[in-house]
């Protein structure tokens, strides 16, 4: 949906972001997915895919995630997609899976990893938009912070206003399953108080899954 931008509240910020040459930050915070861990687990769902799902709710959830100015236009997409990486048993060549999103966790999952192991090629381009997440996995380590690689001689990439979301290997405290998420935006969209929203909309909802 196309908005009008000179009533758009975030013009101001929006332009002063716009001088500088990598607007783009990364932010690294801890979650607790324990019931997301427990509830995909009680129905033999990818904890990876219950991850992606739950962001991906969340994202949809958090409004400023959802702009995105193209061609001088200020855009509102009704959702994002998921785009992931992910590895088949085995191997050691990743390849970056883009699929609708799906408003039931146990559809999404199964779908997810059905459309990763048939997919034959390193990237379908014709999924790609910019109405994406894209999304990592380090499993191996406890990930404490992640940067992601953009082509900053390409002007229209300033205006990226994909979400960059990764986390590693969940630790165990107290009986309770942690991870560190690192998610890196452009600030020419997306403020701390936002990243704030989408913790909370995450938080949100794993707490409401029902083991």
């Amino acid at each position: 949906m196309e908005l009008n931008y000179d009533e758009w509240k975030r013009k101001d910020i929006y332009e002063f972001f716009s001088s500088m040459s990598n607007p783009f930050y990364m932010v690294t915070f801890r979650e607790d997915v324990t019931n997301l861990y427990r509830y995909t687990k009680a129905h033999g769902l990818s904890f990876y895919a219950g991850m992606i799902w739950a962001c991906t709710q969340a994202f949809n959830q958090t409004e400023a995630f959802l702009m995105a100015v193209k061609n001088g236009r200020l855009i509102r997409y009704d959702r994002r997609d998921p785009s992931f990486t992910d590895l088949n048993p085995g191997e050691e060549q990743f390849h970056i899976v883009t699929m609708d999103h799906m408003d039931v966790i146990d559809d999404f999952c199964r779908e997810a990893i059905k459309q990763s192991r048939a997919q034959t090629e390193f990237i379908d381009l014709s999924r790609e938009t910019d109405a994406l997440i894209y999304y990592s996995c380090l499993p191996w380590i406890e990930l404490t912070a992640l940067t992601n690689e953009r082509n900053l001689s390409d002007e229209e990439s300033l205006n990226d206003s994909i979400p960059r979301i990764a986390w590693g290997k969940y630790t165990e405290e107290n009986g309770r399953k942690v991870l560190h998420v690192s998610l890196e935006v452009n600030h020419r969209f997306i403020d701390g108080i936002h990243i704030g929203k989408f913790s909370e909309a995450l938080e949100r909802v794993m707490r409401e899954l029902n083991p």
